[in-house]
């Protein structure tokens, strides 16, 4: 089972989500009392929201990647949004990783603020999800013809843009590290965000995947990830204690041949975790 504050950050995630649609959906419609309509509707949608395996699995990966975040703020000093790699990046010769990591930089203390006060704005979501939950909306509304329900929501799309969202800014810096990216695979110096991310994009995995491989109960699976990311054995054992410090990770696991780490990790898909 979720521990309560965990689950507490994601309904909030989700109300937060409902809150930001009925708002537009008033707003299309004229109606003078934006927040008083969501807050009559936003209780009850957001329980809509919360049904959704793949909403409920983001924003379990973001908590989870909150608390992690506070936890080696509180255990080790590691800033939550300054990290000494985002630092040196932010200076780069190169241009356009300097400005991508700025910017990623900003998303950053973004999601510092909003995760404090248990949100989630819709720009942070990835596009596919985005989709799902417009197309949840306008079930629970049960307004498929609605005009109001029409002009919001494509008000909504036109003003998403996914490339702008924390998570794909992140991205970006990894990519535009090339090899270099590796020196994102320490989390002391990357930071937990860009830790995560490079992670994911190293190891072939969806960074929900990724986070939810930080949960002290998927110890082997966050050994694996790191080895297929391109982590020496003992490399990959040191950041696996450094994320949980009561951890054993398997020998196995530690010292698979990279490429089979990337095989193993490909074929049981991690999407969940309790």
């Amino acid at each position: 089972r979720r521990p309560a504050k965990l689950v507490a950050r994601i309904r909030g995630m989700c109300h937060h989500l409902a809150w930001q649609v009925l708002r537009a959906q008033a707003e299309a419609g004229g109606q003078s009392g934006r927040e008083a309509f969501a807050d009559r509707h936003g209780e009850a949608l957001a329980e809509h929201f919360f049904g959704s395996p793949a909403l409920l699995a983001h924003c379990h990966a973001l908590a989870l990647e909150w608390q992690l975040t506070e936890r080696l703020e509180s255990q080790f000093g590691l800033d939550p949004v300054l990290s000494p790699l985002v630092q040196e990046l932010i200076a780069a010769e190169d241009s356009g990783l300097a400005s991508t990591a700025m910017a990623a930089l900003t998303a950053q203390a973004r999601f510092a603020q909003t995760q404090r006060r248990m949100e989630l704005p819709l720009s942070e979501l990835p596009g596919d999800l985005l989709h799902d939950l417009l197309v949840g909306w306008r079930e629970f509304s049960n307004q498929l013809r609605s005009d109001a329900m029409m002009r919001a929501e494509t008000k909504l799309r036109s003003n998403f843009d996914e490339g702008a969202g924390r998570l794909s800014l992140l991205a970006r810096v990894v990519t535009g590290m090339g090899a270099a990216g590796a020196r994102a695979l320490d989390i002391d110096r990357a930071g937990v965000a860009l830790f995560l991310t490079a992670l994911a994009t190293r190891s072939g995995q969806s960074r929900t995947a990724a986070v939810l491989s930080t949960n002290n109960r998927q110890t082997a699976r966050l050994a694996l990830g790191l080895r297929a990311a391109g982590l020496s054995g003992e490399d990959a054992e040191r950041q696996v204690l450094r994320i949980n410090p009561q951890a054993e990770p398997p020998a196995e696991a530690v010292t698979i041949d990279p490429d089979d780490a990337r095989r193993l990790i490909a074929d049981t898909p991690l999407t969940e975790v309790d």
